[in-house]
């Protein structure tokens, strides 16, 4: 919902006011549903039972009051009743004066319920579009962020041919927020000489607020010129922000108003790394309810440049602290570095690069004072020796792109400030205006456009490439994506299952290959680097490149309230060389000798699909496919009705796939082979049920499915053997640590989403309901979503298990018996319960880590301190164990007469 929804919404209910209805019709306009507001009034979502108050949990607590209104604002919001519900807002009215307190941010507002209207930012956390919160939870960047919201909405629905010229507008928005920002942080020399122009100078009816702002800009972008004297006060700007001409969209009395009440906010608090990607969210109604979750922490955005190049710049100044030669080297070489996001969005990533380059500027040149007044030398004035057009970007939208730009020119002058300040006597700034070239920001494809077109580079060059691209998994993307997909990877097997952000890898990959001063660094979903991405892209970037460091799986949290984040991980490549690599995990930097395509520390070894176990293993099966769509499947009462129709019981069997397994629902389907069906192809269900087989078969866009409905009575792809079989689902809970596995009985089919084995062995259950195997599937498996994907050829025939006896395979069994018999204990509950980490029983999860204890000891008798140890190991098992099966596999070859030896 809109802001201009929500502030269409309250006009109206402010203009036919009915105070029985009013508390309804409010949370109505802020898109709660009718159904919770139908909850409230039958009293069953009411908390409260005093008549006259709603009390809505984790929203709001309102109250009617004729007297003493704020007194008892004030005694609700300490009541414990009350508070135990945890309401954002307190509200209280006559229906005349309205009251209202936010418990989160302690702000208070008070006005008259006809105003209701102008206040409707203070209740945007009844929709869910909180800012952030926390120590970069700035109220100036919100103010400011909502009320463009409201300006933009305004401005659009005024000017109908905006919506097909947006880039006008965004040029227009961001010229807009330079002046503001100018005028409350001495770019302009006179504090509010915008607003209050914009005031004096044009109609309450805002008809001429366009021409003054055409006049405005163009003075801005003029060094002399004949111009009002009222115009005389702004200086000239150049730059490029005003260069271009651009019409300026027709205002009305409203948005005159809102432009004001712009101008009222402290916009000298504005945080350009912060506010550019709120605003962002302005321009894109689509993101509205999201406004101020794109922001990217500092913090997070520190996990990459630090180890990229931060952590080395200031090692450097260390080793330098004592040398003003050494020092005036090393301010030479941040002015020449190139700092690179080729999907750089509103600037982020550069906006931080930037004012953390200026810091370690500052701290060196503070250190240089120091040097010449100890070695008694004479002191020269400073002046930063960074400039913007070091900073390059490419960005795809355009209003995101104009935000970039202005956020770089805003983070100059703030850290102009910073440096004079830290500097006084010894440093001064550049004057900001005129303006220079805001960095190298350039609206285009990233997946299209040549990196080098935009960054140069040479051999001498230092570049860093840093950023956090698109995911978008291979079935998410669109036919434009995959286009580009295809451009990207012409040349590549199996590209269309690869993950969009492999784009950004291939081409940064190809960008700093042979260039030993060029790195490059992203934040990615930890999708890239497990399962099968890794065969098709890192068997591509580890020839050419090393992992220099890593961040393991860690949530990629903003913020923002309610965003759950993401989990991802950090990878930085470089040329081969002999510097230390690092990885990263739980606040700790861990020095490794090597970083492979896993991110763990182990050899460059990429675990690729096989079509038999590597261990000495049983065969395991995908399941069996129905491809019927669904006539061939019972429930309990199809199956009821079809053994009275006179149809074998011993031809109905039980259906499990991996729902029906974690979920406890039974299901059944028809087995029948040809001779049964010709005995019972006139039985009226089952002829109803094999007429809609095959015409679901017939309708296939795949011949094969096509061909199986001259057999419609079977499944089209059977795989089943009348054994006890173990069942593994194919798709299970990340949340789990163990993925749920079981034993079913020779009559039960094992549906495709699962897999199976058939002969099915206690010890082999054990093994593959280990702690090893889960370190082991989550590492080389891929993931849905964030979900484990089992699969036989990646997970089980690839997992590395050192023979084992007779003897050790029964006590494996002892553990596993010990497991079936506390699961035995909880008949009711189902596998989904008894593995859900909040609600696994103590008792079960003790079975369990004495069975990891034993498969631990299987493969060493050291204790293994963590997972990651775990993982090494079975890296290193797998090695040996593909190089002998290699040996064997090539001696048999050999005897075979098949292989010649040159």
């Amino acid at each position: 919902m809109t802001s201009k929804e929500i502030e269409a919404n309250l006009e109206l209910i402010v203009k036919d006011l009915n105070p029985q209805e009013f508390i309804y019709d409010l949370l109505l306009a802020y898109g709660i549903s009718k159904t919770t507001v139908t909850r409230l009034k039958k009293g069953d979502a009411n908390f409260s039972k005093i008549e006259g108050e709603i009390l809505y949990k984790n929203k709001l607590f309102f109250a009617y009051a004729d007297v003493d209104l704020h007194l008892k604002l004030e005694n609700f919001a300490k009541e414990e009743r009350i508070l135990k519900q945890t309401p954002r807002f307190i509200i209280v009215t006559d229906y005349k004066t309205f009251l209202a307190k936010d418990l989160r941010t302690k702000a208070n507002r008070d006005f008259l319920i006809d105003e209701l209207p102008n206040y409707f930012d203070f209740f945007l956390p009844l929709t869910g579009a909180e800012v952030y919160q926390g120590s970069n939870d700035n109220k100036a960047d919100r103010d400011a962020a909502y009320k463009l919201a409201q300006l933009y909405d305004i401005l659009v629905q005024d000017n109908p041919a905006y919506q097909q010229n947006s880039h006008q507008l965004n040029l227009f928005l961001s010229r807009l927020l330079f002046c503001f920002f100018a005028e409350d942080t001495g770019i302009f020399d006179k504090k509010s000489v915008f607003t209050e122009n914009l005031a004096l100078q044009t109609q309450a009816n805002g008809a001429d607020v366009h021409e003054f702002l055409q006049t405005l800009f163009k003075k801005l972008n003029t060094k002399d010129g004949n111009f009002p004297d009222y115009l005389n006060l702004f200086p000239y700007v150049n730059g490029g922000l005003f260069s271009v001409n651009i019409q300026s969209p027709l205002f009305s009395a409203k948005a005159r108003q809102l432009l004001l009440s712009c101008g009222d906010l402290d916009w000298s608090e504005i945080n350009p790394d912060i506010f550019g990607s709120m605003i962002q969210a302005v321009a894109d109604p689509e993101e509205r309810s999201d406004l101020g979750m794109h922001y990217t922490s500092v913090p997070n955005i520190k996990k990459l440049i630090q180890p990229l190049f931060l952590d080395s710049l200031y090692q450097e100044f260390e080793k330098q602290t004592n040398s003003l030669n050494g020092l005036g080297k090393l301010i030479g070489r941040l002015g020449k570095i190139k700092f690179f996001d080729p999907a750089c969005g509103s600037g982020n990533f550069l906006i931080i690069t930037y004012k953390e380059i200026r810091l370690l500027e500052i701290e060196i040149l503070k250190r240089m004072v120091e040097l010449n007044t100890q070695q008694g030398l004479s002191q020269t004035l400073q002046f930063t020796n960074i400039n913007l057009s070091q900073f390059y970007g490419i960005e795809i939208k355009d209003f995101a792109h104009e935000m970039a730009i202005l956020s770089l020119w805003l983070a100059e002058h703030q850290m102009n400030k910073v440096f004079d300040v830290m500097l006084e006597g010894f440093g001064q700034s550049k004057p900001i205006l005129p303006l220079k070239e805001a960095g190298n920001i350039v609206c285009a494809n990233a997946t299209r456009i040549s990196w080098e077109s935009v960054c140069p580079k040479n051999l001498t060059d230092e570049i860093y490439i840093l950023g956090n691209p698109p995911y978008l998994g291979a079935s998410m993307q669109n036919v434009v994506q995959k286009n580009e997909m295809s451009e990207v990877f012409y040349d590549f097997k199996n590209y269309k299952n690869l993950d969009y952000i492999s784009i950004w890898f291939k081409k940064a990959t190809d960008y700093i290959q042979d260039h030993n001063y060029l790195k490059y660094a992203f934040v990615s979903t930890n999708s890239i680097t497990q399962g099968e991405q890794v065969i098709l892209i890192w068997s591509y970037i580890i020839r050419k490149l090393e992992i220099d460091f890593a961040h393991q799986s860690f949530k990629w949290i903003n913020n923002a309230r309610g965003n759950a984040g993401v989990t991802v991980i950090i990878v930085g490549l470089r040329n081969f060389s002999n510097r230390p690599k690092y990885i990263f995990k739980n606040n700790l930097r861990i020095e490794v000798n090597n970083i492979n395509a896993y991110l763990i520390d182990a050899e460059n070894i990429i675990i690729e699909s096989r079509s038999k176990p590597l261990s000495n293993f049983s065969a395991m099966f995908l399941g069996n496919a129905p491809k019927d769509g669904g006539n061939l499947l019972l429930n309990e009462n199809d199956k009821e009705d079809l053994i009275t129709s006179g149809f074998r019981s011993e031809n109905i069997k039980k259906y499990v796939g991996s729902y029906e397994f974690l979920n406890s629902v039974t299901k059944y389907c028809i087995w029948i082979n040809e001779i049964e069906y010709n005995e019972f192809s006139t039985n009226p269900i089952i002829e109803k049920r094999i007429n809609e087989v095959i015409k679901m078969r017939n309708k296939s866009p795949k011949e094969a499915t096509r061909l199986f409905s001259k057999v419609p009575y079977r499944f089209v792809e059977i795989r089943h053997k009348e054994t006890e079989s173990i069942i593994i689902p194919n798709v299970s809970s990340s949340r789990r640590e163990y993925i749920p596995i079981g034993f079913l009985d020779k009559n039960s089919i094992i549906s495709n989403s699962g897999s199976a084995i058939y002969d099915a062995q206690p010890w082999l259950f054990g093994i593959l309901h280990s702690k090893m195997h889960m370190v082991w599937v989550n590492a080389v498996g891929g993931k849905l979503k964030t979900d484990y994907r089992y699969s036989a050829k990646l997970c089980y025939n690839t997992f590395p298990f050192p023979p084992i006896d007779v003897k050790q395979k029964e006590s494996i069994n002892q553990y596993v018996f010990d497991i079936l018999d506390e699961r035995a204990k909880y008949p009711e509950k189902t596998m989904a319960w008894l593995y859900n980490p909040e609600t696994m029983p103590q008792d079960l999860r003790k079975a369990h880590q004495a069975l990891d204890l034993a498969i631990d000891k299987i493969y060493t008798l050291t204790p293994f301190a963590n997972d990651a140890e775990r993982l090494a190991h079975l890296f290193k098992l797998y090695e040996v164990m593909t190089k002998q099966n290699t040996l064997f596999a090539n001696e048999k070859k050999v005897r075979k007469g098949k292989m010649v030896i040159k």
